[in-house]
């Protein structure tokens, strides 16, 4: 193994690590840096056999990928399996994934407030805080999806 291989595996695992630590499967974030570094297309069998995983694991995680806008199934002519590729502006598609997750808890802070009686004043003011938060977090969020947006 050359030591530039070794590098770039390093990255694929650490991306993995990356992932496990927001939450999402390690293998999802292996995946999604083997995809940051070769683009794509590549075949359901190639990434298995590229990250040492199962043809299972790669099914789970690719559409888990493909539904938060990360990668893309792709024809590739001649071949009968299913190949992926980073999609286009992928983490302006996880920015409005993360968006979509914050005004929902809106809605949930916002439904809360609306059980707590107008004389609980100070539950009402930590769920205004709360709700404010969360507020400022979409805000800032759409601003960044625009700019990757304006980037591509």
């Amino acid at each position: 193994m050359t030591l530039a291989k070794d590098k770039l595996d390093r990255f694929v695992d650490r991306m993995g690590l990356v992932a496990e630590a927001d939450g999402l499967s390690r293998i999802a974030g292996r995946i999604m840096g083997l995809m940051v570094l070769e683009g794509g297309p590549l075949s359901f069998s190639e990434i298995a056999e590229r990250l040492d995983i199962s043809r299972a694991s790669v099914s789970t995680n690719t559409r888990f990928l493909e539904r938060i806008g990360v990668i893309e199934r792709v024809t590739v002519k001649g071949s009968r399996q299913d190949h992926f590729q980073l999609a286009k502006a992928p983490y302006a598609r996880l920015l409005e994934g993360s968006v979509a997750r914050i005004k929902k808890a809106q809605g949930v802070v916002a439904d809360a407030k609306a059980e707590v009686s107008p004389e609980d004043n100070e539950r009402r003011q930590r769920l205004d805080e709360l709700g404010a938060f969360y507020a400022t977090l979409a805000e800032t969020f759409e601003e960044l999806v625009a700019r990757f947006d304006d980037q591509r």
